[in-house]
């Protein structure tokens, strides 16, 4: 939620209004924020990854390995990591001078778009966000492919169809949102900036600011019988209405 209103509502008053604009500290303000929650994001999404591989290859050892203190632990680790991450690349980045351009040909005040419009040396920069992001991105995919190969190959010995099924059941919705969400930010962030073509940012942020958030519910929720069954019954209301 932190993540999609931090920049969402700007973006809808800037697309409805004639005057495109945003403060200095307002571009500033949502640059960490936007990059903090989506730093902290792919961390939490790799730690579920680690919840699926324990739930499926670990059954009976699950409650004693996932318990509430390890969680507690885990997803500490993670905001704090995805906070100095994104706190040190953003803080980074508004040091590179603007030489008195104002104007961003983007839909939010993102990193690469930034050093992009920014002059003077810039190769520092970018070398710091590659590092950042493969910390940030690379490694939490790693480790997210790991899981699911090991995923895989314990379903694979699963005998029962319907074991297998539960299995995959737990999986696809997590998978779904890891597809829609890293592979956006992959080919935004692991590029070198001047590589970037113009409408590009604008595109991909629609997709993992917008598109992403407002399917999650979604993917996550109809795995629910209970909630399958309500949408049927509204789509049949809706049908027999018309």
């Amino acid at each position: 939620m932190c993540y999609t209103t931090s920049i969402v509502p700007q973006m809808l008053f800037n697309l409805g209004s004639s005057t495109k604009t945003i403060s200095y500290i307002g571009c500033i303000i949502q640059l960490y924020i936007f990059h903090i929650m989506g730093g902290t994001e792919c961390l939490l999404l790799a730690i579920m990854s680690l919840d699926r591989y324990v739930a499926i290859c670990r059954p009976l050892h699950y409650t004693l390995i996932m318990n509430q203190h390890t969680c507690i632990l885990l997803v500490s680790i993670m905001w704090m990591t995805g906070v100095i991450f994104a706190f040190s690349e953003a803080t980074l980045t508004l040091q590179l001078p603007l030489c008195g351009v104002n104007k961003l040909d983007h839909l939010l005040c993102e990193i690469p778009v930034l050093i992009k419009t920014a002059c003077g040396e810039k190769e520092a920069n970018e070398l710091a966000l590659s590092v950042v992001c493969i910390f940030i991105l690379a490694v939490p995919l790693c480790l997210i492919l790991a899981s699911y190969a090991s995923i895989g190959h314990a379903v694979f010995k699963i005998k029962s169809s319907e074991g297998r099924k539960k299995a995959f059941g737990t999986c696809s919705s997590h998978l779904i949102v890891v597809s829609l969400f890293y592979g956006p930010a992959i080919s935004m962030y692991l590029q070198p900036s001047s590589s970037i073509t113009r409408d590009q940012p604008k595109f991909m942020a629609l997709f993992y600011a917008v598109m992403t958030p407002t399917l999650n519910p979604f993917i996550y929720t109809l795995r629910n019988k209970d909630v399958k069954g309500a949408l049927g019954n509204l789509v049949r209301n809706i049908c027999k209405c018309k």
